[in-house]
């Protein structure tokens, strides 16, 4: 189905991590760090690689139904992001300003700018925003505003001073390496919520990158849930993105 297929592929979109050793864990808090001090040290972290390639496994469930499967990624940071199914059968290709897939099962593509991926997530989405949730770094400028600081459990809860009126944000830092461990996006008049939970991080040629990630996203019709596993992630490497929408396939219209 349509909808199922393409939320699948979104989540794939958002997504990435490093192969499955060196699994970064520790760290211990410290109260007295402000919360400048924290959104400072996040940027101080952020991954600096120039290119990516790898595999991830996705578990999906909407509540009603669930699949699995594994897909190859590939990305040039600022450039592209590239994903394909086994065979080919699903196919994405994202760069700054053009969003295109296509699914050889629907015999369907996309092709157009973010408005698509903004309208299903209830939220402005554009690459830099996909990029940063790649990397685990926060989706907004954190340097923009100015935040409370407290400590929820093993992390640092940032937690905006003044919050907006259609959309409310929260975000939890880990203490180790100061990469988000919890994103949060809710639309309280709307009733959605948009939550990206990154569960480790891993450290591969010295960068600390997101190795398993949860995502849900909540309406008031419906939840999705979405769990990711990523393997062979290797950095730095030479990539290419070939990629052709299949000729006969019906175009999506938004």
């Amino acid at each position: 189905m349509r909808t199922s297929h393409f939320l699948l592929l979104v989540t794939i979109v958002f997504m990435v991590s490093c192969k499955s050793t060196k699994v970064v864990t520790g760290g211990t808090v410290d109260t007295k760090l402000s919360s400048k001090s924290v959104i400072k040290a996040h940027y101080q972290n952020e991954a600096g690689f120039k290119t990516l390639t790898g595999r991830v496994k996705i578990n999906y469930s909407d509540g009603e139904t669930s699949q699995s499967v594994s897909v190859s990624l590939r990305m040039e940071k600022d450039k592209a992001i590239w994903m394909s199914a086994p065979l080919g059968i699903v196919k994405a290709y994202i760069t700054p300003d053009r969003v295109s897939f296509y699914n050889k099962l629907e015999n369907e593509y996309f092709d157009g700018d973010f408005t698509y991926l903004s309208n299903l997530l209830g939220t402005e989405v554009d690459f830099s925003i996909l990029q940063n949730l790649l990397t685990g770094q926060a989706i907004v400028d954190l340097r923009q505003e100015k935040y409370d600081i407290d400590i929820s459990g093993d992390s640092y809860r940032l937690i905006p001073k003044q919050q907006g009126v259609l959309y409310k944000t929260l975000f939890q830092v880990e203490p180790k390496n100061f990469k988000m461990g919890l994103q949060q996006l809710s639309q309280p008049a709307e009733k959605r919520v948009l939550e990206i939970s990154y569960k480790n991080y891993q450290s591969l040629d010295n960068e600390i990158l997101p190795n398993e990630i949860m995502v849900k996203a909540i309406s008031k019709d419906n939840e999705n849930n979405i769990d990711l596993e990523f393997k062979n992630l290797e950095l730095n490497g030479t990539v290419n993105f070939p990629y052709s929408i299949p000729k006969g396939f019906n175009e999506i219209e938004l």
